[in-house]
């Protein structure tokens, strides 16, 4: 144990003498360095797929039947012996509705005729109240 302890103590000490001795600062003992296993570097993967492109959105198709009370009510607001503000127009499938008040039974049926002239129209149903002064 003894020679154990003088392989330790002799080297510290001469470092020590030298330091001493000399301008340059004492060495400082190296330390054993194990060499670090490496892991082999990863494989790299493909690239990952570019995503697909979001489907672009479909324009949304107009409702015929919307379309066909709007051509309606214009041809309502064409005529000028009609009060198509007093009116409301509705559509399924090609029948039109007439809604709302007219002044007289003359403009209910000026109403009707204006609605079948338009293109699309395959009937009216005419559910105006005749009211004085509307």
């Amino acid at each position: 144990m003894k020679r154990e302890f003088a392989a330790l103590v002799t080297p510290i000490v001469a470092s020590l003498v030298l330091a001493a001795c000399g301008d340059s600062p004492a060495p400082k003992p190296q330390a054993k360095v194990e060499p670090v296993p490496v892991a082999p570097a990863p494989v790299a993967a493909a690239p990952a797929p570019a995503p697909a492109p979001a489907p672009a959105p479909k324009e949304e198709k107009a409702d015929p039947n919307k379309e066909l009370a709007q051509r309606v009510k214009q041809a309502l607001e064409g005529e000028s012996k009609i009060q198509a503000a007093a009116i409301d127009v509705t559509a399924t499938d090609g029948k039109v509705t007439l809604w709302g008040t007219a002044a007289s039974a003359d403009e209910k049926s000026r109403a009707t005729r204006a609605a079948y002239r338009v293109n699309g129209v395959t009937g009216v149903e005419n559910k105006l109240a005749v009211v004085k002064g509307s």
